[in-house]
């Protein structure tokens, strides 16, 4: 197992481990205000100090992280159950009709940056969590489809699949049996690239105002409220982003150790 791997894994498996502690427990309540205790530095009761409005920011970042990563999770979830179906149609009816529609309607969406196009459809329907999913959602679709058309198409003109169809397989049945087993280890690497990316947007939204609504933390809100106190209070401003980066770095390297672990052309190189 490469080094990569395990720090991505750690890293990964700290981040996600925080989050989900936080349905069951969290230091203090992070809705409970305490203006007296505000801009505390980190110590004492509050290992993380505390915000402009005496909130606990260690509770803040385990229920932020919940809320990023579950924003990133389920756009991921979007992009993999409508791209990768695409992907295996597509490359199922090379050079067909459908092919052709399905890769320039890819195109479509790739025409537009993805914080753009964010940002466009939560401006127009309103910021929250929801409209944040669906934005990352509709630019992981085109995602997925591409890689899962990449890794199929070289893969009909093996062998194998050539003897499933003298079988009499149906090209629906190969797709499904045959095919996305042997590009799976293409969509675990990009679906963990995509769930930082996710982690990215959520922050980069939530910003600008128009992710996630308080009262529900979010790291990017975090960084939005602290930065007219960064000479005043630098920890407000650091704790979060040394998070954001945590976790994106983590998942990164966990897609390249992956994508080194599953790659058996990687592996033959190795030995």
């Amino acid at each position: 197992m490469s080094r990569t791997l395990i720090i991505g894994a750690a890293l990964s498996a700290l981040f996600i481990g925080l989050a989900l502690l936080s349905f069951l427990w969290t230091p203090h309540d992070h809705t409970t205000l305490n203006i007296p205790g505000k801009l505390q530095p980190p110590g004492g009761a509050h290992l993380l100090g505390t915000d402009h409005l005496g909130r606990d920011i260690l509770s803040m970042i385990m229920v932020g992280a919940r809320t990023s990563l579950g924003v990133a999770l389920l756009a991921l979830a979007i992009g993999l159950t409508f791209g990768v179906p695409l992907g295996l149609a597509a490359a199922m009816h090379k050079g067909s009709w459908l092919d052709e529609t399905i890769m320039r309607g890819n195109d479509i969406v790739f025409a537009f940056p993805l914080l753009v196009m964010a940002i466009l459809i939560t401006a127009v329907f309103g910021p929250s969590a929801t409209n944040a999913i669906v934005a990352f959602g509709i630019f992981n679709i085109p995602v997925f489809a591409r890689v899962t058309r990449g890794g199929a198409l070289p893969l009909w003109e093996r062998e194998f699949i050539l003897a499933a169809r003298v079988a009499g397989k149906t090209r629906a049945h190969i797709s499904v049996e045959h095919i996305l087993p042997n590009v799976l280890n293409l969509l675990i690497v990009q679906g963990t690239i995509q769930f930082a990316l996710g982690i990215q947007v959520e922050a980069a939204l939530s910003f600008v105002g128009l992710g996630v609504q308080p009262p529900t933390p979010s790291l990017g809100r975090m960084l939005a409220d602290a930065q007219t106190l960064v000479t005043l209070a630098p920890h407000i401003a650091i704790v979060p982003g040394v998070v954001i980066i945590g976790i994106v770095m983590g998942l990164n390297l966990l897609g390249d150790g992956l994508r080194d672990a599953l790659d058996p052309r990687l592996q033959r190189l190795r030995t």
